[in-house]
């Protein structure tokens, strides 16, 4: 991700045209919508002309997230909406939106309805003597073409979820009389049918609740992404809202208070103290306290009971160093007024960490979840600077080997990881960048020392996107290191973000905050001139995959910008590696590995099981399938014990530091004790000793 640095004139034209009205003439989606258009199209990497053949394509998007399960559209509303089939790209020209307010008025009114159907189908007991089959994949089904049919599938869809609810129940105490437990008390058939239901229609007013909380502004948000998402998956719009969750996302921190909440019944109460946090630092607020009322400072108290969580959480967090006063009911049932006054909360979840690997020598395991970094302030967290520390405390306790884990991490600053990659090697260019003009300059490490310089290996897979595949690239073209695992996402283009209000002229100040638009105008591309677009990274080491035979990645999104090559840049290979000998003991170990053949079995039954999305209704069948299931998941087990001969250890440095913090102590002890079940970093650890 990078800084948008495009001047003001880039919207020009559309102030031009505004300066000659008023505010009130103008909705302020249209203006939105105007400005939104005109960055798009000087912006992008890849313009697209607005005509018949990008409206259809809107069209189809758009109904797509509209109601993708095929639950609430009937087929006559889909007909009444295709009459804009053709059209939308006319209503983009012309500044109008009958096409987005009918669609968001048919779904409003279809939700209601819908709404009252779970509560008239979930108040009568199913008959589970019927043998009929639920379809769970929308993409199979055809809309229904009358309110009868479309009732027939709710029914079915609430009877599958009553079923789930039914087997679980019927399991549980089914176990509970083979131990003999004295406690237990059976129940009736009827009695957890009655309950079942129950859970199912608890489970739908939420659902609903969440439905009906969808404002104009969050479906116009949605119509808006549909013309964004046809430039290509990575260009979206943020309203204000989504914008600050997004930042927060990037950094690792938000301001606030310092307690996770969890809401029940109505009632939002602390699951934990964050430690460090204000809450902790102040001492009073407890897990297990209930808030019942915000105050800002001294004003007064606002009644959060019945609030929705969102909306009670937005009134507890606040810029730092405001004061916040919370009424709450300690489990004793007393209640008291805590003040506290908020200041950045950084979450360690998201930073890189490391541990010690004990497996026949000393290496070093370092885990980064994403390339976060926050430029607004002195002293935060930057992903690169991070990893340095965690590389040089290793190599303190004289580890002979680096294992950098990037699985799952979905990218995150560009800047960041070309710092990061100049720590394993002399200067030198990381990735090359291409922008819409068709300029091609590279990004260079231009810092000579060398942070680690023994063996290293990359461990990547399906969720591996962006930043994390250009360090994998990197390290594979310079040959500086082992990359292990599965291909990669395979997202090789660059966002910036464009703030539409930095556009608006005064007297429109009215309608801020228009929120920002993030817009691919780049493309990256390894050193060895290939881009990472569509193909991502092929590992050296092929690990067996729990995904091998599903389509996962950038080429599953839709309409996802072509992959393509440009000229390699002039670098220098490391001629360290042994890459024929390290491929060779690797396959020779995955032969005698009872853990790699079950995820291969495992790949082999999650693509039988996606393909396969029906469910049989009937009891019996029902159960009978369930319980099938539940046996041929049982073998594997062996994957979650822990591996013989690997052991995984926090380092020196990190256990003194938190060893007053015994919460805090017992939570990392536990990450690393879970990395001895890990047998992709048990392979990586092999690997690194064969590269001794």
């Amino acid at each position: 991700m990078q800084k948008n640095i495009i001047k003001p004139t880039v919207l020009a034209i559309v102030i031009f045209a505004l300066c000659s009205f008023t505010i009130f003439q103008f909705e302020k989606n249209q203006i939105l919508q105007d400005m939104l258009m005109s960055v798009l199209n000087q912006a992008h990497y890849s313009p697209l002309k607005i005509n018949d053949d990008f409206s259809e394509k809107a069209f189809n998007l758009y109904l797509k997230k509209l109601d993708a399960g095929k639950k609430f559209l009937l087929q006559s509303d889909v007909d009444a909406l295709a009459k804009y089939r053709n059209k939308i790209d006319d209503e983009i020209n012309n500044g109008k939106f009958d096409f987005y307010k009918l669609s968001a008025d048919l779904i409003n009114t279809r939700i209601k309805e819908k709404e009252n159907w779970s509560k008239e189908i979930l108040s009568e007991k199913f008959d589970y003597s019927i043998d009929e089959e639920y379809e769970t994949d929308g993409d199979k089904l055809k809309y229904a073409s009358s309110e009868t049919e479309l009732k027939a599938e709710w029914k079915k869809m609430l009877k599958y979820q009553t079923l789930s609810n039914l087997d679980d129940m019927l399991s549980a105490q089914e176990k509970a009389k083979e131990k003999k437990d004295s406690i237990f008390k059976e129940k009736t058939f009827d009695s957890l049918e009655v309950e079942a239901r129950r859970k199912s229609l608890k489970t739908n007013i939420e659902w609903f609740k969440r439905l009906n909380k969808i404002t104009m502004k969050d479906r116009f948000s949605t119509y808006v992404n549909t013309i964004t998402g046809l430039y290509d998956p990575h260009t979206e719009y943020f309203a204000p809202k989504e914008k600050k969750k997004f930042d927060q996302s990037m950094s690792g921190q938000f301001e606030g208070i310092g307690a996770r909440l969890q809401a029940k019944d109505g009632i939002l109460k602390v699951s934990e103290i964050i430690v460090g946090s204000p809450s902790f630092k102040q001492g009073e607020l407890k897990a297990g306290d209930e808030i019942h009322k915000v105050a800002q400072g001294a004003n007064e108290p606002i009644d959060i009971t019945n609030m929705e969580m969102d909306d009670a959480i937005d009134l507890i967090k606040g810029k730092k160093g405001t004061e916040v006063r919370l009424t709450v009911k300690k489990p004793d049932a007393t209640f008291k007024v805590i003040s506290i006054i908020r200041d950045v909360i950084e979450i360690d979840e998201t930073y890189a960490k490391s541990a010690i690997l004990e497996n026949n020598s000393k290496i070093g395991y370092i885990y980064l979840p994403m390339f976060y970094a926050d430029f607004t302030r002195n002293g935060a967290h930057r992903c690169s600077a991070d990893m340095k520390k965690e590389l040089e405390k290793l190599k303190n306790q004289g580890v002979e080997g680096i294992i950098v884990d990037l699985r799952d991490n979905g990218g995150g600053s560009l800047q960041e990881v070309v710092d990061m990659a100049g720590l394993f090697i002399p200067k030198g260019p990381i990735v090359q960048v291409k922008d819409r003009s068709g300029k091609i300059y590279v990004m260079d490490d231009k810092n000579p020392s060398v942070t680690w310089d023994g063996p290293l290996a990359v461990l990547v897979n399906h969720g591996s996107a962006s930043a994390s595949e250009i360090l994998a690239a990197a390290i594979q073209d310079y040959k500086r290191g082992v990359i292990i695992g599965t291909q990669s996402f395979g997202k090789g283009t660059v966002q910036s973000f464009y703030n539409l209000d930095q556009y608006l002229l005064p007297q429109f100040d009215t309608i801020k905050p228009l929120g920002e638009v993030k817009i691919t105008n780049q493309k990256f591309y390894r050193i060895n001139g290939g881009a990472t677009q569509l193909k991502g990274v092929m590992p050296d080491v092929v690990l067996p995959d729990p995904y091998a035979f599903i389509e996962v990645g950038e080429k599953e999104m839709d309409y996802p910008m072509p992959w393509d090559e440009i000229v390699k840049a002039s670098y220098q290979e490391f001629a360290t590696i042994d890459y024929n000998r390290i491929k060779k003991g690797s396959a020779n170990r995955l032969k005698s590995s009872t853990a790699f053949k079950l995820i291969e079995t495992e790949s082999k039954e999650m693509k039988d099981k996606k393909d396969d999305t029906k469910y049989h209704l009937k009891l019996d069948k029902y159960r009978a399938e369930q319980k099938e299931f539940r046996e041929n998941f049982k073998k594997y087990d062996d994957l979650k014990n822990d591996i013989k001969g690997f052991s995984a250890n926090l380092t020196s440095f990190d256990k003194e530091k938190i060893k007053s913090d015994t919460t805090k102590l017992n939570k990392e002890t536990k990450w690393a004790k879970n990395i001895q079940k890990d047998h992709y970093i048990y392979e990586a650890s092999n690997i690194l000793n064969d590269m001794k």
